[in-house]
């Protein structure tokens, strides 16, 4: 019965957030602040495991909203309106990096990029030994987007190169090289081998 109770509330949430974007579409400011209520927190979270940083996170989300609320009158609904945001959202982080890296010139390397994370305090150590979302966090770009999109959120092979930018196969080595790396930074079996 419970499973039922749960079919039927997502076909429910489904129906209402089919009708904020329609709504939205035409302009509701309304409606589009309820389609932000509604997924904000998935947008920051995936933003932030991109960046390492909250700030950029906050930065990207916001950018992904005021892109989606632009975009929002030719949107398909070939696919959700959440998926759509994270590729929005996606997006945002990437062109993101893109004028962090042209501000700070191309003698910058990554290890300089995450030891500008770790020590403006942005994510640290809770004290208790390294934690996951730290771990995440230290991973070289790169590796770090493939593991996010592909490890954490699922998406394939295909749809995370395609995102990304990057052939398939070299998304399978990032994300290779970021298992390996979080192993490592993790202290388990996999990452010390």
């Amino acid at each position: 019965m419970a499973a039922n109770e749960n079919k039927l509330e997502r076909a429910r949430l489904a129906a209402d957030e089919r009708r904020l974007v329609a709504a939205a579409a035409k302009g509701s400011s309304e409606a589009f602040e309820g389609l932000y209520r509604l997924h904000a927190g998935k947008v920051y979270g995936l933003c932030l495991r991109m960046t390492g940083k909250r700030e950029t996170a906050e930065d990207c989300t916001q950018e992904a909203f005021v892109q989606a609320w632009r975009s929002l009158p030719r949107f398909e609904a070939r696919s959700s309106f959440g998926t759509w945001m994270h590729r929005i959202a996606v997006n945002a982080v990437l062109a993101q990096g893109r004028r962090r890296t042209e501000r700070v010139g191309a003698d910058a390397s990554v290890e300089d990029g995450l030891m500008l994370t770790l020590a403006d305090g942005e994510v640290g150590d809770t004290g208790d030994g390294i934690d996951v979302e730290v771990a995440i966090a230290s991973l070289p770009p790169g590796a770090r987007q493939v593991l996010v999109l592909a490890g954490v959120y699922g998406y394939s092979h295909e749809e995370t190169a395609s995102m990304l930018g990057l052939a398939v196969g070299t998304c399978k080595a990032q994300l290779h090289r970021a298992r390996q790396l979080l192993g490592q930074r993790l202290g388990t079996e996999e990452g010390s081998r």
